[in-house]
């Protein structure tokens, strides 16, 4: 991108916790496995929240992260949800990356959910379902805004606008207002627009595999 990027912790410490509670098994991975770098923007003033400081403050989840698995070493035929993290770090990890659109498409394909909150929905562009066509084709969905990336200044940065890309794509995109939670289901694609939209998204995700 150009630009420090990586993980915006609270969309990962959220379900982390929440998935953890309800006695699923979480495992945290990445494009090529090992440490995941974290925006330092996620760790600072308000965006700093109490989910993500108890995440700074595990040593168990710190190691998970330092450790992270490659997405190439997981079997996703035998996982029951895949969920796409957000953090611009997204926009140059999962665009492209042919064995994350493996693995979407093999648990979507199984009918079992697919989770992308704010910019993890970057890398359901490049997917397509069973009949061949984009994933999220008549699908409603959300992601990070195009007002929302116009508001922290890197529409420049990033290789493409998820909102754009997906109406593109003939989705049906539904936006809530800028940074409020706000979180869209369609079969078993279930997708958040911002951080804030991180515990409603991972809820959502929970009561689904219940």
């Amino acid at each position: 991108m150009g630009h420090p990027t990586g993980l915006w912790l609270e969309e990962a410490a959220a379900p982390y916790y929440l998935f953890r509670e309800k006695g699923f098994q979480v495992v945290l991975a990445s494009i090529k496995g090992g440490e995941i770098p974290i925006d330092k923007s996620s760790l600072s003033g308000d965006f700093y929240v109490a989910v993500a400081k108890k995440f700074m403050e595990d040593e168990d989840a710190q190691t998970k992260l330092r450790t992270s698995v490659a997405i190439s070493d997981i079997d996703f035929s035998d996982v029951d949800a895949i969920y796409l993290a957000g953090g611009h770090g997204t926009c140059a990890d999962f665009v492209g990356d042919l064995t994350l659109k493996q693995a979407v498409e093999t648990v979507y394909g199984a009918g079992k959910i697919v989770a992308a909150d704010c910019h993890g929905p970057i890398g359901l562009a490049q997917c397509v379902a069973p009949d061949g066509k984009p994933i999220v084709a008549g699908k409603k969905v959300t992601g990070f805004t195009d007002a929302e990336e116009k508001a922290v200044g890197l529409v420049e940065k990033v290789p493409f606008l998820i909102e754009t890309k997906f109406k593109e794509q003939g989705a049906n995109f539904v936006e809530g207002p800028d940074w409020a939670p706000h979180v869209c289901i369609d079969g078993n694609l279930f997708t958040g627009q911002n951080p804030a939209s991180s515990d409603a998204l991972a809820t959502a995700v929970a009561k689904a595999l219940a």
